[in-house]
């Protein structure tokens, strides 16, 4: 056995090498990684506490302005994103 790998060509060897190196890089990779994010992110949960006897017209009237909320915040991400297209228009992206 040691014969034969004395006659190898240097190519060879540098190609063993690389076929052993490979395998374990990427082996080694996924086990650096198999240790991140094990735990989970933490949450807040916000609960409002609303008095039982409400009526109809104020649920209703709290509903729009939550929607009136949401909607402007729809409207100003989208104006980001559309400042981050022209951005990346002028770049050719």
């Amino acid at each position: 056995m040691a014969a034969f790998w004395r006659q190898r060509p240097r190519h060879q060897w540098i190609a063993a090498v690389l076929a052993v190196a490979m395998p374990i890089g990427i082996v080694t990779a996924f086990y650096i990684d198999s240790g991140t994010n094990l735990q989970p992110r933490r949450t807040v949960t916000i609960i409002e506490n609303f008095p039982a006897n409400r009526t109809d017209e104020q649920i209703k009237a709290e509903q729009k302005i939550d929607q009136a909320a949401r909607d402007k915040f729809k409207k100003e991400r989208q104006e980001q994103f559309k400042r981050l297209d022209e951005k990346l228009e002028r770049y050719g992206i």
